[in-house]
């Protein structure tokens, strides 16, 4: 049986669990009422952040779940971040939808698993 590791743990969740080879993120947000670029840049940092405590990189990410508040408006700034952010021949395998996110000031939301 494999071993559960919990990264960043609080009393309601964790922002990664690692079993089985494979890192789960929690959705990770930016700073509230920031730009959407700037959100998106600190959901990047973040999951770099946690991807390096799990023990693995960006270059290993299988999935990527992108919420956006409002997709009309956001997708565009949120993508070029993205785009710089993805390394060249490692796109996850990608979906984005629009979501009223937990908190109004929230603009992006970026869930990932990876492997380690």
């Amino acid at each position: 049986m494999s071993d559960i590791t919990r990264i960043d743990s609080g009393p309601r969740m964790s922002h990664a669990v690692v079993h089985g080879g494979v890192v789960y993120l929690a959705g990770q947000v930016g700073v509230e009422g920031a730009s959407v670029t700037e959100q998106t840049k600190a959901v990047l940092d973040k999951i770099d952040a946690l991807l390096e405590k799990a023990g693995t990189d960006k270059t290993k990410v299988l999935t990527a779940q992108v919420w956006v508040a409002n997709i009309a408006t956001d997708f565009a700034d949120m993508n070029a971040v993205w785009d710089a952010w993805v390394a060249p021949g490692h796109a996850p395998a990608r979906w984005t939808g629009e979501a009223k996110l937990a908190t109004p000031g929230y603009s992006v939301e970026i869930i990932v698993t990876a492997a380690v």
